[in-house]
C-alpha cells in the first residue's frame, strides 16, 4: 500500500470578504484547528502549477462561513488574487481516521471483489457527495458507480489492498 500523498487539501478559498484581506474558506477537513491563528498552510492552484506558504493571522465564523485572514493578504486586492486556491497540508500531517473511515488516497487503486470472490475491477476514484461518497470502479474500462454505504460495502482491507462489495442485479452489467 502506498503512503499518503505529498499534500492533502484541507480547504478552498471561495472569495475575498471585506476590505481587510479576509477570505471565505470552504473547509474540507474534519479538523477545524487546521485554520487556527498561526497555522501554516500551502496555497496552491488547482492544477498544482504554483504554490505559496500562508500563515493564518485570524479566523472567525460568520453565519456558518469560515473567514480567514492570512499574514500575506493585507488588503482586499491581495485577497482577490487568492480566489480558487486550494489550501493544503503535508500528507503525513493528515489526522488518523476512526475505524471504518478512509481517505480517498487509501482506497484508490484497490481491487474490488464481490462477496463470492469474483474480481470486479479497481477503485479508480472517490467522488464526495452530500449524502455519501461514490466509489468509481473501473470495470474493464467501464465506470461503475458504487455508493459507499454499509448496504454495499462489506469489507475494506488496506493491507491486502482489496474491497468486497455487495452486488445487486444490474450494478455491474
Amino acid at each position: 500500500m502506498g503512503g499518503p500523498p505529498d499534500r492533502v487539501v484541507v480547504g478552498r478559498i471561495v472569495k475575498s470578504h471585506g476590505t481587510r484581506g479576509e477570505v471565505v474558506i470552504e473547509s474540507l477537513t474534519d479538523a477545524p484547528e487546521r485554520f487556527r491563528a498561526g497555522a501554516r498552510l500551502q496555497a496552491m492552484t488547482p492544477d498544482g502549477s504554483s504554490s505559496r506558504r500562508m500563515t493564518v493571522r485570524s479566523v472567525r465564523n460568520d453565519r456558518g462561513r469560515l473567514l480567514v485572514r492570512f499574514a500575506e493578504t493585507p488588503d482586499r486586492t491581495a485577497a482577490d488574487t487568492m480566489r480558487g486556491l486550494l489550501l493544503t497540508i503535508a500528507g503525513d500531517a493528515a489526522a488518523p481516521l476512526p475505524d471504518g473511515e478512509y481517505y480517498a488516497w487509501q482506497l484508490e487503486g484497490l481491487a474490488v471483489f464481490d462477496e463470492n470472490g469474483e474480481g470486479l475491477g479497481t477503485l479508480a476514484r472517490v467522488e464526495h457527495g452530500a449524502a455519501s461518497d461514490l466509489w468509481i470502479v473501473d470495470a474493464d474500462g467501464r465506470e461503475v458507480l458504487v455508493p459507499a454505504v454499509p448496504e454495499f460495502v462489506r469489507e475494506v482491507d488496506l493491507e491486502s489492498r482489496r474491497i468486497v462489495i455487495h452486488v445487486i442485479p444490474g450494478l455491474f452489467g
